[in-house]
């Protein structure tokens, strides 16, 4: 990979769909699954990196549905993505275009959600994967041609009357 200049974003290589990444991330969130309930009880109770908790209403039940994810930060700018492609959470929250988002259990904040079109902005959220706790922040890093071909990333902002929640989040670090 390439250097880049300050306040641009790395060189990334060019968008390649990988079945083989397509399998092993299929697998890999299938062990998160079953991981789910001890990660979020740790999560609760300590915080873990940059681990947040979307709650969104599904698109077909209504039902509100819960998820851990990686926030990534560029700058002032927040995303929530999947490295996969469209998975049932990705498709409800664009449905729903807003959410629940818990930086620290329990105090949460609304937002509103844009899917990102491929581009520069779409980019700056898969560079910073290397975010994600580890082991996420190398499997991001090494899948990043095959997450660049499929990966599904929003742009967050916080409702009016969160942009306080959210900018004490920024500094006090999300999750604890």
């Amino acid at each position: 990979m390439r250097r880049s200049r300050p306040g641009s974003i790395p060189a990334l290589p060019e968008p390649r769909a990988s079945r083989a990444w397509r399998v092993y991330l299929r697998l890999q969130y299938r062990l998160i699954a079953v991981l789910d309930p001890l990660v979020r009880t740790w999560w609760r109770g300590y915080g873990l990196g940059n681990v947040v908790e979307l709650r969104v209403l599904g698109r077909r039940t209504g039902r509100e549905r819960r998820v851990l994810l990686g926030l990534l930060r560029d700058g002032d700018r927040w995303f929530l993505g999947h490295p996969n492609g469209d998975v049932p959470w990705t498709r409800n929250l664009e449905a729903a275009g807003g959410a629940t988002l818990t930086l620290s259990w329990p105090a949460s904040i609304q937002i509103r959600a844009r899917r990102l079109e491929i581009g520069e902005l779409r980019d700056r959220a898969i560079a910073a994967t290397g975010q994600h706790v580890f082991p996420g922040n190398v499997v991001y890093r090494l899948a990043r041609a095959h997450i660049r071909a499929v990966g599904v990333y929003f742009i967050i902002d916080a409702e009016a009357g969160t942009a306080e929640a959210m900018e004490a989040g920024s500094a006090e670090g999300a999750g604890g």
